[in-house]
């Protein structure tokens, strides 16, 4: 099995402990920002970064559906880590200065992938495929938190 990474980044026009913020809110601005590849989102604990547990349907491509229940952490200021109890992906979303009043978001999801010929699609397409869905997401994101 070969790790499988996927990575978007994104300059937001806004001070970086308000993106933070809203990316761990999981009860408030987290659903308003996801696309439509998401699906049954349910916060099943907390619901404000660390200690939350969420629920969601991940579908990336037409017949594949990921179920997640993630489990978030803040293993240092500025960074969400998001395990997945369904699998071996992790997502770190880590919030950044980017100059005045900027803030740059990375999102990065690695796990591990498949084995043989299906392995070698997965790590070719899953990370454009994912790279778009997270693009989206920032994009809602920016807009949300650049109001």
């Amino acid at each position: 099995m070969a790790q499988v990474e996927a990575t978007t980044e994104r300059v937001v026009a806004a001070q970086p402990d308000d993106v933070f913020d809203a990316l761990a809110d999981y009860t408030g601005t987290r659903p308003k920002v996801l696309s439509e590849h998401f699906s049954e989102y349910e916060v099943r604990e907390g619901g404000d970064g660390e200690g939350s547990l969420v629920h969601w349907k991940l579908q990336a491509m037409s017949k594949r559906v990921r179920d997640c229940l993630v489990e978030v952490s803040e293993p240092t200021d500025g960074e969400l880590v998001e395990k997945d109890r369904n699998s071996s992906m992790v997502t770190t979303w880590r919030v950044t200065p980017a100059g005045e009043g900027k803030s740059r978001v990375v999102v990065t999801s690695v796990w591990n992938g498949a084995g043989g010929i299906g392995g070698f699609f997965e790590k070719t397409f899953a990370p454009k495929g994912l790279g778009r869905i997270y693009d989206e997401v920032l994009a809602k994101l920016a807009t949300e938190v650049e109001k």
